[in-house]
């Protein structure tokens, strides 16, 4: 069993617009391959809902703010395909850099609101990409769904915002993270973990989850992360980039959870830089798990 890989547009289309004649409906799952699990739910949950998958593998340059991050990014297209076909997905949709943006390309779309602050902050025009490049697999595939996971709850922000200012025609899903058996968040990155860090990892969840609670029994942020980001450095963590209480509506900041919240946090470890959140259920004093994204 195999998954039919397509690189251009051309024949992208050549396949999409018999199904879109014949009312099937058509979901999208963008992702930069190095697939796991998190990936593979996504993928799952779009078979439950679609009439036909397109699985989209593009490592997109442009957004990447740092070009040795680029370069060390996985990329394992061979062993992505093997873990898509026994799925039942309909395509994988791999084109390569001057396909996506041939000569000349000069277009950018950019989200204001939701991409400022937290891994806009710290990623310069990130987000300006991924907007970018989402739109253009949306309206190449011209799928009716489109499945992100929650890990990247930011990025879930900026293309649902993006979709609805742009009248694009698909819905947006999300899922929620996927983890280890250990608690550490599902990601492509992971790969590039040594086996000692790899150790290390799991213990920024548990971290998390701990400051969700004692936010969500009514705790000021401020009183709970200054102590938590000295744990998380004494984990063996190098740098926490942010640790920051958000709505889970907007992602407006926030000074205590008063009302339904997101815990959210980019570290490095080593070289690797790593994000995850944690939902923040105001007044019950336990946080629930929330995630996976697409991510990347």
């Amino acid at each position: 069993m195999s998954i039919p890989i397509v690189r251009t547009f051309a024949e992208l289309r050549s396949i999409v617009a018999p199904w879109h004649r014949d009312g099937l409906k058509v979901a999208v799952v963008p992702t930069m391959g190095a697939l796991h699990e998190g990936h593979l739910s996504l993928v799952r949950a779009a078979l439950e809902q679609a009439d036909r998958v397109i699985v989209t593998l593009f490592v997109n340059p442009k957004q990447f703010n740092n070009a040795a991050d680029l370069a060390a990014y996985p990329r394992t297209e061979h062993e992505d395909a093997a873990k898509l076909a026994p799925l039942g997905a309909h395509m994988l949709y791999a084109p390569d850099g001057p396909e996506m943006y041939p000569d000349g390309f000069a277009t950018t779309v950019s989200v204001a609101g939701t991409s400022e602050g937290l891994c806009g902050t710290y990623r310069p025009g990130h987000f300006d990409g991924v907007a970018t490049v989402v739109t253009k697999l949306f309206l190449q595939t011209g799928a009716d769904l489109a499945f992100f996971g929650e890990k990247d709850f930011q990025q879930l922000h900026v293309v649902r915002r993006m979709v609805r200012d742009l009248d694009l025609p698909v819905e947006i899903v999300a899922c929620p993270t996927v983890r280890e058996e250990d608690g550490l968040a599902m990601s492509s990155r992971n790969l590039r973990l040594s086996s000692a860090q790899r150790q290390a990892a799991p213990k920024l969840a548990e971290i998390l989850f701990a400051t969700a609670e004692q936010l969500a029994a009514g705790a000021p942020a401020q009183d709970v992360f200054a102590e938590a980001r000295q744990i998380i450095l004494s984990a063996g963590y190098r740098e926490v980039e942010y640790l920051e209480l958000r709505a889970d509506d907007d992602l407006s900041p926030l000074e205590a959870a008063e009302c339904p919240a997101r815990l959210l946090v980019a570290v490095w470890l080593g070289d690797v830089r790593l994000i995850d959140n944690v939902r923040v259920r105001p007044k019950q004093g336990t946080a629930e798990v929330v995630a996976p994204a697409a991510a990347a």
